[in-house]
């Protein structure tokens, strides 16, 4: 029989996990070990692409309201301030909650960039998945939309890209005008878009005496929902403390009736009677604040009856992300 002729592989370049490009789950890895890329370098970065970031805007200037637009309120935008200033050609960034035809993100003809904040993210990294689509927005020619796409996962986030001194000031609006700064000359499909959204938008108010809490108005009821900063745990003993005690409603037919939970942060929200306006509950929600102060300084165990309305709130919490 003859011999049987050793078999030699050329030796592939090794490449470092950095420049290992994707490829497709059962192609073989670039880094040249022979196994798909799914069990190889691929494992790694389809973790790193979701797992879950739990406070994706912590660390920003601002970190409820960025909770707030990206959840609870339909038109409103904010000046960005960038870490390494405005690039040539770029007048300005802002933040917006919806773009025309839900667009990550658009450069305008003036070479203004806008950000959409509530699009569907690649990621578990809201915060990374941004940063990448404002990076490109600043690169891409004036009158062009950007895509969506997933980030690098050792990409930058907000919190490398945005000047952590800079203050974060969201203005609402009442509708989605902001989209077009010329609307006669708007194509057909923008018009659509805007027509949508003004018809569907919630009417709502950022309150000016407290932080990150808006008021709302809906048909059958008024609502306040308030983002707070405050540990989840410590802020439900503090809101049990004053349920219990029957001073956590804003004023004659306010109740508290519950909370959700958004991107780390806790909101407890207010029923209000349909002709309370956001003016009416500046002063009821300032004097709460105080209360709510107090409250979280205490340490002293809950009573049986603070544990009882905190079981309640408990019980009608929801968690949005």
């Amino acid at each position: 029989m003859a011999k049987k002729r050793s078999q030699t592989k050329a030796t592939r370049p090794q490449l470092t996990d950095g420049e290992i490009p994707v490829v497709g789950a059962r192609e073989p890895c670039p880094c040249g070990s022979g196994r798909r890329y799914k069990a190889c370098h691929g494992r790694a970065a389809a973790q790193a692409a979701t797992e879950l970031v739990h406070r994706p805007f912590e660390g920003l200037p601002g970190e409820c309201d960025w909770v707030a637009l990206r959840e609870l309120v339909p038109a409103a935008t904010a000046a960005l301030t960038l870490k390494d200033g405005l690039p040539e050609g770029v007048p300005s960034v802002t933040l917006a909650t919806v773009l025309p035809m839900a667009w990550p993100a658009l450069r305008r003809d003036d070479g203004s960039v806008l950000l959409g904040l509530q699009n569907d993210t690649a990621s578990g990294d809201i915060s990374r998945d941004l940063a990448d689509t404002l990076l490109r927005a600043l690169e891409a020619q004036p009158g062009t939309p950007v895509k969506g796409r997933r980030a690098p996962a050792d990409g930058p986030r907000l919190q490398d890209v945005l000047d952590p001194k800079a203050p974060f000031e969201p203005a609402v609006h009442s509708g989605f005008e902001f989209w077009v700064p010329d609307p006669e000359n708007a194509t057909p499909d923008v018009t659509a878009s805007l027509e949508r959204a003004n018809a569907a938008a919630v009417p709502t108010v950022k309150l000016q005496g407290v932080d990150a809490a808006y008021w709302c108005q809906t048909p059958e009821k008024n609502h306040l929902r308030w983002v707070m900063p405050h540990p989840e745990e410590q802020l439900l003993d503090a809101l049990a403390r004053l349920h219990a005690a029957g001073r956590s409603s804003l004023g004659e037919g306010t109740r508290l009736v519950g909370s959700f939970r958004a991107h780390g942060l806790t909101v407890p929200v207010w029923d209000l009677p349909s002709g309370v306006t956001a003016d009416d509950v500046e002063k009821p929600a300032a004097e709460f604040a105080e209360r709510l102060a107090a409250a979280l300084a205490t340490d002293a165990p809950l009573t049986a009856d603070e544990r009882r309305a905190r079981g309640g709130l408990t019980n009608r919490q929801v968690t949005l992300s």
